[in-house]
């Protein structure tokens, strides 16, 4: 890990709103997982965005719009959120939509690991092979198929087609955020929750 952990009782002035806003938003949102250190610092995407909290603000802003969006079904986000997260090597981001899948979904643990491996796997509804087919496509650079954004927004409406390429996007920012500052899986000394 690059960036250290900062911890409650560390925090500049302009950090603090900041961590405020995204401790109350993970620990709504995320369950299974470990997000903070025994301290209560941050860990994930998160301590790399507090280190600089003007641009983190507005990468917390984002990731805020997409998770109240949901105008896709969450089992077919988590999909695309995972082959994204796979494409990139991203430990963390695997580790903990992982078990957002699991947890939320009731993703089974063969499937996770198929998606974790960038593999496409054999039991998926119509819904996730589109987000599949459409995360790969994205991540293979160039233009998106029209086939493919038609079925989009066919399967998810023009909204929700917008929310995928979104979504996405987005997460090869988290992943390259995460291999960047070597975030890794956590390990002792953390938190679940």
């Amino acid at each position: 890990m690059r960036l250290p952990p900062i911890a409650p009782d560390e925090l500049s002035d302009a950090q603090r709103p900041l961590f405020d806003a995204m401790t109350a938003g993970v620990s709504a949102k995320f369950g299974g997982f470990t997000t903070t250190r025994a301290d209560g610092a941050l860990l994930g995407p998160w301590n790399a965005w507090l280190h600089d909290p003007e641009v983190g603000t507005a990468f917390w802003t984002v990731t805020q719009a997409l998770t109240k969006a949901q105008r896709i079904p969450d089992p077919a986000r988590q999909v695309a959120i995972l082959v994204t997260g796979a494409h990139f090597g991203a430990a963390f981001e695997l580790y903990a939509h992982g078990a957002v899948a699991k947890q939320k979904d009731g993703m089974s643990d063969r499937r996770i690991a198929t998606l974790a491996a960038g593999e496409r796997p054999e039991d998926l509804d119509e819904q996730e092979a589109a987000a599949f087919d459409i995360a790969k496509a994205l991540l293979k650079g160039g233009p998106l198929p029209a086939a493919l954004y038609e079925r989009g927004i066919a399967l998810f409406g023009q909204a929700g087609a917008n929310e995928l390429i979104w979504l996405v996007g987005h997460y090869c920012f988290v992943s390259v955020t995460l291999n960047g500052f070597d975030i890794a899986v956590p390990t002792d000394g953390a938190n679940a929750g």
